[in-house]
């Protein structure tokens, strides 16, 4: 056997692991496609481009969490209190603008900090107590739900708020009878979102050591990486993200519902790993995550023009896919190792 044929292996069992990574997300765009050429095969108006324009719309929230939960991933634990944590941020702004009388922008940054110091909070408890995240997390589902409606178990409406009514404020591009679409500031905050964690964890040192402790957080020690600041970190971004879905809430209905977002964190959740994302860490897509937001939008999107579809049927769905992805990870995972032995 030749040394040039004993070089080559290696190099393509190397670019074959590097393809792999892009099966998951290539789906996800895949079977986003097909159900888009669906809707538009099955139902008149479907393509019009307004129809897309309002999955970012009416997804803009989730697709912020879903962010905030694609770091938390990617470096190996989970948080699942952010759907509470977004709902007490909509009715913390909403009582400290009503009944408080502080101005609305000092409310909204008071709101985006604490949703910070909380994650800095809990991801210390994980790190240095080595806590399992599922059950640090879970005391914030419970903690702030019982907050939440400790403020009010009625809905608060801030639509005598002035900072809140721009909103839905919306740039036009175009009529919409023309085959324009139009979307509101609120999109374009989440727009900004993806691309800067998107610059974060592909083109810093913080991104690159996301990854590292979610592939192995023992070889990230060994390497010198700055693990605990890492592990703290993601969950401060991901308390920051959800305080800030919270705050798009409150900026799209006027009001706070205490019980609103229930199971937000588990569609957070979902769209990750339906994006691609691994759910051991080390290995996913921001994009990925995006693609899997508009998955579940546009799984509900077609229930909606179906029209005799109870909405149940996009979380059925949905559990059906989240189970297909996180086999075809365990497949392509135990492939990966048997190439490697």
């Amino acid at each position: 056997m030749s040394t040039q044929t004993l070089t080559e292996r290696p190099s393509r069992s190397t670019l074959f692991d590097g393809l792999t990574r892009y099966v998951p997300i290539g789906a996800t765009v895949a079977l986003l496609v097909a159900l888009y050429l669906g809707g538009v095969a099955n139902y008149r108006n479907f393509d019009n481009p307004q129809v897309i324009a309002k999955l970012f719309i009416d997804n803009a929230s989730l697709l912020v969490i879903a962010v905030g939960m694609t770091f938390v991933i990617l470096s190996g634990g989970i948080d699942l209190s952010v759907g509470s944590v977004m709902a007490f941020a909509t009715m913390a702004c909403a009582w400290l603008t009503v009944e408080a009388g502080i101005s609305a922008p000092l409310a909204v940054a008071l709101v985006l900090a604490f949703g910070t110091a909380w994650g800095l909070l809990i991801g210390s408890v994980i790190h240095y107590f080595h806590v399992q995240p599922f059950i640090a997390t879970l005391v914030g589902l419970f903690l702030f739900r019982g907050l939440t409606l400790q403020i009010s178990d009625t809905d608060v409406s801030m639509r005598d708020v002035e900072f809140f009514h721009w909103g839905m404020t919306h740039v036009d591009f175009g009529e919409v009878r023309d085959g324009g679409f139009w979307l509101p500031y609120l999109s374009f905050l989440a727009f900004a979102v993806v691309i800067i964690s998107f610059v974060v964890l592909h083109y810093t040192r913080f991104g690159r050591g996301v990854y590292a402790v979610g592939g192995s957080e023992s070889s990230a020690l060994l390497m010198g990486l700055p693990v605990a600041r890492t592990k703290i970190g993601v969950y401060a971004i991901s308390g920051f993200c959800a305080a800030l879905a919270g705050v798009l809430a409150a900026f799209a209905t006027k009001s706070a519902n205490p019980l609103a977002n229930v199971g937000a964190e588990l569609d957070a959740i979902a769209a990750v790993v339906i994006g691609g994302t691994l759910l051991t860490g080390g290995a996913g897509f921001v994009l990925g995550t995006v693609a899997g937001v508009m998955v579940w939008g546009m799984l509900n999107t077609l229930i909606a023009f179906q029209g005799n579809l109870s909405s149940w049927w996009a979380r059925i769905v949905m559990g059906v896919l989240l189970l297909a992805f996180i086999l075809l990870q365990r497949v392509l995972a135990r492939s990966g190792e048997k190439r490697r032995t």
